[in-house]
């Protein structure tokens, strides 16, 4: 049985790994290669910084190729056309009031592997994410934090 579990992307996230993949199999793979090439010409192994530096950069590059492909196989691109505004969900924009602090945030709720947030794009699986599945416009959601519990309330859903 597989225990893998699917990844929820936009379209956008989708094509931004594909891109990524590319570029770590062509690019990365010829540059890495090149490295190795020089540091085996450098002689002695066994006191060759270089030639190390780059069996690691090729290890490390291999293993996030890997990490790729398996998030583009297990990949479910949500379907924009599906994505409603009545209740919160991967792919809404979700304004929200930070009863505390009596802030307006939005938030645009992402997969996992799409989370930047300097762009405030978290993950369904985050704290704040996770309290806000779900939830309706004026609803008031729990969020346990590091620091307590935070109440934030709904003031908009939009995709």
């Amino acid at each position: 049985m597989d225990t893998e579990k699917e990844v929820l992307l936009t379209q956008e996230g989708y094509d931004n790994l594909e891109k990524e993949l590319e570029y770590l199999t062509t690019e990365k793979r010829a540059e890495i290669a090149e490295r190795i090439k020089i540091a085996l010409g450098f002689g002695d192994l066994s006191e060759n910084s270089e030639y190390d530096e780059a069996k690691n950069a090729q290890a490390a590059n291999e293993t996030k190729i890997a990490e790729l492909e398996n998030k583009l196989r297990y990949a479910k691109i949500i379907d924009e056309s599906e994505i409603d505004t009545k209740t919160v969900q991967v792919g809404n924009i979700v304004k929200v009031l930070d009863m505390e602090f009596n802030e307006e945030v939005s938030y645009t709720i992402v997969g996992s592997t799409e989370v930047d947030l300097s762009q405030n794009k978290i993950s369904n699986e985050s704290p704040i994410g996770a309290a806000l599945m779900g939830a309706k416009k004026g609803q008031i959601v729990d969020v346990q934090a590091p620091a307590g519990v935070m109440q934030y309330k709904i003031i908009s859903i939009t995709k």
